[in-house]
């Protein structure tokens, strides 16, 4: 990748820490290509969020830097907007004035009233909320409310779309619905997307590459996977796809096998429980 849209070279972050500093990264390298859609998964406490929290400018690395489209990253903007697993609406604002407020933002008075209502509108239209547009949070549903987080996301026209977990805490149906909704979404428009997942399939599902973390500290990236999967892709005739169940595998075997985390007894014992409960959602 000769002129990557976005790169990340040689990254690490400490943090201080009463016994001294804590190495969460150490020398993570990833170029990333405009349009490309780029996984990342791992353990809990491998540092995904932290890398994700890096390219939004929310944290400074350490050592190495971010650069995207030639500039450095060393702060937020709109060029890079956020998606969380908590939907962080305003409570007291319907779903349309939501993404209003950061359309106002970004765009400030580049667009004329009538443009900014439209913009809105088909942005909330992209991710079929257009029906609830003038409903408040606490009227809709988790996954709605999800929904209206990515239009608010979309509306302001960053270059690259930073996604933590945004489908890990609804319902397997909900989840499918919107897993296919961002897949819509983005053959349209052609965001390059970094989504923090615990969901393999879903990472398989999604993604151009996944890019698998070790376990911290100092965690980095172990092995990078191309997802070379004709699109649009459906969940349905994926299933019985000798290649989708080929990625599949190999990143369990990575999580599973070379980055097993050594738990207690009694810890392992409680995630055997639950391992009925979600067989390829890593904890």
């Amino acid at each position: 990748m000769n002129n990557p849209h976005l790169e990340l070279s040689r990254v690490g972050i400490s943090f201080p820490t009463p016994k001294g500093p804590f190495c969460a990264l150490k020398d993570v390298d990833l170029k990333v290509a405009k349009g490309e859609f780029v996984s990342l998964i791992g353990h809990s406490g491998c540092g995904k969020s932290t890398v994700l929290n890096i390219v939004a400018g929310l944290y400074q690395a350490s050592s190495g830097g971010v650069v995207l489209n030639g500039r450095e990253v060393n702060e937020p903007g709109p060029e890079r907007a956020v998606v969380f697993q908590n939907h962080s609406l305003l409570p007291w604002l319907s779903a349309y004035q939501n993404v209003e407020l950061a359309v106002k933002r970004v765009f400030g008075r580049s667009k004329s009233r009538r443009e900014m209502r439209e913009w809105i509108e088909h942005n909330l239209e992209l991710v079929q909320m257009s029906h609830a547009m003038h409903k408040k949070p606490d009227e809709i549903s988790g996954g709605m409310k999800q929904r209206v987080g990515i239009a608010r996301a979309l509306a302001m026209e960053p270059q690259v779309l930073l996604m933590d977990e945004p489908f890990g805490a609804l319902d397997a149906l909900t989840r499918a619905h919107l897993q296919d909704s961002l897949m819509e979404i983005q053959a349209e428009l052609g965001n390059t997307v970094i989504m923090i997942t615990h969901d393999v399939d879903e990472a398989v599902l999604l993604s151009d590459r996944i890019v698998m973390m070790t376990n911290g500290p100092a965690a980095t990236i172990g092995e990078i996977l191309e997802v070379d999967l004709p699109r649009p892709r459906d969940r349905l005739a994926l299933a019985d796809n000798a290649d989708y169940n080929h990625y599949r595998s190999a990143v369990l075997r990575f999580l599973y096998e070379k980055q097993r985390k050594i738990e207690p007894i009694g810890a392992r014992r409680d995630n055997q429980t639950k391992a009925g409960e979600s067989r390829h959602h890593v904890a």
